[in-house]
């Protein structure tokens, strides 16, 4: 009798394996897809209006293109942030290395503006929002390292489905 219900854990001892070994395959895809590939991004925020709502929308991030420099004027980003490594935020892409940007200081109280020419390795970023956003007018060029992905598609909420559109 010992032999045969050795037997028998042996063939559920197999089975929890083999199901282990698919679960664990199945979450490094998981893994691989999301750090490497695209990713559900919940942003908010007032930044970004018009462009996304601001108590927020889940968005559709690729993060090929930042890896090989298919990144380009107009392009919504996600960017770590370089005041504080720990935040990530949603901005657009306004200036690459070597373009010349004109931008206003300080919208709000005054019409004074600077001109930068954006250096390299470098990329300059905008909220949509000039009014309330905390990007490259504050902080300067962005090193390109920074960046975390492109923004492919909003996906929620239902209404706003589809493409984000090009502002330059």
């Amino acid at each position: 009798m010992g032999l045969g219900n050795l037997g028998q854990w042996k063939s559920i001892a197999k089975e929890a394996l083999d199901r282990t070994m698919i679960v664990a395959k199945f979450l490094c895809f998981l893994h691989v897809t999301n750090t490497y590939i695209c990713t559900p991004t919940l942003v908010y925020g007032p930044s970004m209006l018009p462009t996304l709502n601001l108590t927020g929308d889940v968005l559709l991030t690729e993060r090929i293109s930042t890896r090989f420099g298919r990144v380009a004027p107009g392009d919504v980003v996600l960017v770590r942030s370089p005041e504080n490594p720990r935040k990530i935020v949603t901005k657009r892409v306004v200036g690459m290395e070597g373009d010349q940007v004109t931008f206003l200081v300080n919208p709000k109280n005054s019409d004074r503006c600077d001109t930068v020419v954006v250096p390299k390795g470098h990329v300059w970023i905008q909220g949509d929002n000039m009014y309330a956003s905390n990007d490259s007018r504050h902080f300067g060029a962005v090193p390109y390292g920074l960046l975390q992905g492109k923004v492919l598609c909003r996906v929620w909420p239902p209404d706003g489905f589809g493409s984000l559109g090009q502002r330059a």
